[in-house]
């Protein structure tokens, strides 16, 4: 019998599902794109509004995705339409997000794949170490046909094993043993940069809020930072809490997913901006951007003493981050077949590997011998992460949001919630964000990012 028609698989205990929703959390958005963006849009006062937000707009949309799971028993692709059937069309919506994203998202954990691989070679090697710090190491990779995607399809097996797996003995034993391996890693490379002679304005640029540098874009920055981070509008949490047991208290849950995800973004900063700063200066840190990780930092390492080690404990913690965050994404998909189309596990995982492999050539080839090929003005992989997490996301949010909200009433959350006799020390936020906020915030990060595509504002 398929799992479909048979009892639902759950996580065995809380622990296990903070760790797999944290480790779905904690991933390339918060080792490669939290830190650019907090060096971009002026540290301090960058992480300030993402805390702020982190702790009212991202606590109100993971309670409610989460709560939607656990309380229909379903992935998003049947879920919206057991809440009110005229919503029914959001769970095709739902399955496009993870769909889109996962295929360019495999392709960057093959990136960071060759780098760790590299740098592990490097041990010992300085000629290696230097050569990756080389401003043309990394174009010239992701400009090669075979390269990438043979790095591209090793990561991507990689999660299909543990996806194969399942809940409890796939995806819910490697959370346990990744999400400490990051944490450890993430402390040792943190507290090495910390106390390198000269990283104290590093620190202080990164730590201290500078309130003339606040401006909308910050806002629309650390927005658009939650969904990425955080794993929202992608399905995921919706999928992950349907297979969380009704006795678990879910708004600690969500607290510690938070705290972890919050952690590890942190120290990602620690890591990097100080470290910058030492070697390169403000104006370093301005000039790296997207870059910083493939680009930047390798340069940091070829200065650093004991540079390859420091590179290949990064590279690997980037590796495990990024592996944990694809199998949440394979994951959301695999539940989505079965519910939709009542199949086994195992061929619904081979079927989505197969997807995704064939969608990843095009992101990979856009650097390369299709790298003519633009649309609206974006390579390919750009397009989609774009057509993703600025517009298909905060809609799919702003929809949840105004069904929860105003239509179902956010009484359908709270009372999940609370159903167990739980305390809900935030409830008067909670419904007030969900109901007036998170709408309103949402359609101007919908516009502001609209607008910056077509060239109307700057970004």
């Amino acid at each position: 019998m398929d799992e479909s028609m048979t009892k639902r698989s759950t996580f065995s205990s809380r622990l296990g599902f903070v760790m797999a929703a944290a480790s779905s959390a904690i991933g390339l958005g918060n080792l490669w794109r939290f830190p650019y963006l907090a060096a971009q849009y002026g540290g301090g006062i960058f992480i300030l509004v993402y805390i702020i937000l982190a702790l009212t707009f991202g606590f109100a949309l993971m309670v409610t995705e989460i709560g939607i799971g656990r309380k229909t028993k379903l992935s998003p692709i049947k879920a919206y339409g057991k809440i009110d059937k005229r919503f029914d069309f959001m769970g095709i919506f739902a399955f496009l997000i993870p769909a889109l994203i996962t295929p360019y998202y495999s392709l960057i954990g093959g990136w960071v794949t060759k780098y760790a691989v590299e740098y592990i070679r490097s041990i010992g090697n300085k000629t290696i170490v230097k050569g990756l710090a080389d401003d043309s190491y990394f174009g010239g990779f992701i400009s090669e046909t075979w390269d990438p995607l043979i790095y591209f399809i090793i990561f991507f097996i990689i999660t299909t094993v543990v996806v194969i797996f399942g809940v409890e003995k796939g995806i819910e034993r490697a959370s346990k043993v990744l999400m400490p391996v990051l944490i450890v890693i993430s402390l040792l490379i943190s507290v090495y940069v910390i106390f390198m002679p000269g990283s104290g304005s590093g620190i202080r640029y990164y730590l201290l809020p500078d309130f003339e540098k606040f401006s909308l874009k910050t806002v629309c920055a650390a927005m658009g930072q939650l969904f990425y981070s955080m794993s929202l509008a992608m399905g995921i949490m919706i999928t992950y809490g349907s297979y969380m047991k009704d006795d678990e208290d879910l708004v600690k849950s969500v607290n510690q997913i938070e705290f972890f995800d919050s952690l590890i973004a942190v120290m990602a900063g620690f890591m990097i901006i100080p470290a910058i700063f030492v070697y390169s200066g403000e104006e370093g840190l301005k000039a790296s951007g997207a870059g910083l990780m493939f680009v930047s930092l390798p340069k940091i390492f070829a200065q650093m003493p004991m540079g390859g080690i420091i590179g290949a404990l990064f590279f690997a913690l980037v590796f495990f981050a990024a592996l944990t965050s694809s199998i949440s994404l394979l994951e959301a998909l695999v539940s989505m077949l079965i519910d939709n189309f009542k199949i086994k596990r195992l061929p619904a995982c081979i079927g989505v590997c197969l997807y995704t492999v064939l969608m990843g050539i095009p992101s990979s080839l856009g650097y390369g011998v299709w790298a003519d090929v633009k649309i609206l003005g974006m390579d390919i992989l750009s397009f989609f992460d774009f057509i993703t997490n600025s517009i298909m996301m905060p809609i799919l949010a702003c929809i949840t949001t105004v069904l929860i909200g105003w239509i179902i009433g956010t009484d359908y959350i709270v009372d999940e919630i609370t159903k167990n006799g739980e305390k809900f020390g935030r409830e008067k936020i909670y419904r007030f964000v969900t109901k007036f906020i998170a709408p309103i915030l949402l359609i101007v990060i919908l516009v502001f990012y609209t607008l910056a595509a077509l060239g109307v504002i700057s970004y």
